[in-house]
């Protein structure tokens, strides 16, 4: 805190602008200023306008602040609590707990302005973040210390992806994960408060919120505190982090509100000029180094699915995979309803992941293409009208898509499957041998909601006893494959039959 005599006054108050003079020394750009009683009206300086004045964007509202009132400036730049302390706890921008419990001790305060780690300090190598997650570890692999794009809409098991990766995250790998909500809605936060709190994956994770109702300097800095925590357990702790942003374009359409308030002249489609600079401040944070890695996983809107916008551009150039979801996906009860098709990952080539893992990666998606192809022509014709070979090719891409189904322990207490964590190892093997056709007489349904391939002998056991099958529909099984129940959600068998 700089000493008493470090007074302003207010001078212009614009919405979220406040404009400050002072009769001595300016603070720094980024000090954080406080006006109002018991100083809870505080803003941020942004420029410095001439040798006593200085331009701020308030991260609180600005209702009650009036021309003339006495500004204090703190000395210092907006700071983020670090420790293990903040270990399941929820927080705003301001480091202050939001989940009504006490106040956490024994925290240190940082800076949220902190510079990316230098080139010296980055790990060279590339690895791959196993997530635990067949169909993401095959097919779309995550690299340690990038960063990857969630793109999905509502309902489409967004939340319980993250939340199983978080699960997975804290249990075997002894991890950290923490939720930057930004633009978040309240009922958002809340609700998935609760849902971490009953999959049991609080312990390890820490919660920010610059919610939706909140002044754009708020959103604006979410981020950055976040990544602050980050660090903190990346550097001091020496752990691995897992880092959920949900929204990244929210963060970019916080630093566009803004811009616009500071009066810069809008660059393309109305963006901020300096928006490419803004979002790599933030996304350059987030590396491996020596000590540690952060692993980003971002929710990403595409505005008016125009993936030309400014937004979405400068947004894809920071990413190493796309996790594409797909509402068809979804209503077919093929969980979790990643399109394989569309969902890709930089680092999947035979450098990094090797070369049997690649090889086996284009197999698939060859195969699931050209079962894609063929759908129309088994709406329209049957299945039967299909050659021998293509009926062998449906066969495989149906038993992969149900193989790449996966139940998941965040979900246990609404379906009543245990769930299972799979090695890439495992998958990849279940992967190879469906390809090789050895489970061409086995029935589809028996490789859906299943862990390691080794669990399908049991589960068609089971379903034998459950529901005998004559020896008609035994001969049937060896020429095509056999459908998969309604009640799994198969719409295309209802077509083909």
């Amino acid at each position: 805190m700089r000493s008493d005599t470090d007074h302003g006054s207010v001078v212009a108050v614009r919405g979220s602008v406040v404009d400050v003079r002072f009769n001595t020394s300016l603070p720094a750009i980024h000090s954080i200023l406080r006006a109002g009683a018991d100083g809870a009206i505080v803003v941020e300086v942004l420029t410095h306008l001439d040798a006593r004045g200085v331009r701020c964007i308030a991260l609180t509202p600005t209702q009650g602040l009036a021309r003339g009132m006495p500004v204090q400036d703190t000395g210092a730049p907006l700071m983020a609590p670090v420790g293990k302390g903040i270990l399941s706890r929820m927080f705003d921008v301001f480091g202050n707990p939001i989940d009504r419990l006490p106040v956490p001790t024994g925290l240190a305060w940082r800076s949220v302005h902190r510079a990316p780690p230098s080139l010296l300090e980055r790990s060279t190598t590339s690895t791959m973040f196993e997530t635990g997650i067949k169909l993401i570890d095959v097919l779309v692999p995550l690299e340690r210390g990038g960063k990857a794009g969630l793109f999905g809409g509502a309902g489409v098991g967004k939340t319980v992806l993250l939340t199983e990766m978080i699960h997975n995250m804290i249990g075997h790998q002894q991890g950290v994960s923490i939720f930057c909500g930004i633009g978040e809605r309240c009922r958002e936060g809340q609700e998935l408060y609760h849902d971490m709190k009953e999959a049991g994956v609080l312990p390890n994770m820490v919660m920010l919120f610059g919610q939706m109702n909140e002044p754009p300097g708020s959103r604006f800095r979410i981020g950055h505190a976040a990544l602050t925590m980050a660090e903190y357990f990346r550097d001091d702790e020496r752990r691995d982090v897992l880092l959920l942003i949900d929204n990244i374009f929210r963060f970019i359409q916080a630093g566009s509100e803004v811009s616009g308030l500071m009066g810069q002249m809008p660059s393309r489609m109305g963006y901020q000029p300096t928006m490419g600079t803004e979002l790599a401040a933030l996304e350059e944070r987030i590396a491996n180094t020596a000590s540690g890695a952060i692993t980003s996983i971002q929710a990403v809107y595409v505005p008016a699915d125009d993936f030309t916008d400014p937004a979405a551009i400068h947004t894809f150039s920071h990413l190493s995979a796309a996790i594409v979801l797909s509402r068809k996906r979804a209503s077919e009860g093929l969980f979790p309803a990643i399109d394989p098709l569309q969902s890709n990952s930089k680092i999947a080539t035979p450098g990094i992941v090797g070369q049997r893992h690649y090889a086996l990666a284009q197999e698939i998606r060859r195969t699931l293409a050209q079962y894609a192809e063929l759908k129309d022509i088994i709406a329209m014709l049957g299945l039967d009208q299909l050659s021998p070979q293509d009926r062998d090719l449906v066969g495989r891409a149906r038993r992969l898509e149900r193989f790449l189904t996966q139940p998941f322990f965040a979900t246990e207490q609404f379906t009543g499957i245990k769930g299972k964590q799979v090695s890439l190892a495992d998958a990849l093997d279940g992967c190879e041998r469906i390809l090789r056709d050895e489970f061409k007489d086995t029935p589809e349904s028996a490789l859906y909601m299943i862990g390691k391939i080794a669990e399908v002998k049991d589960k068609a056991a089971k379903q034998v006893k459950v529901k005998p099958t004559d020896a008609k529909n035994t001969s049937a099984a060896n020429d095509k494959p056999v459908p998969m129940p309604e009640a799994e959600g198969d719409h295309a068998n209802a077509h083909a039959s």
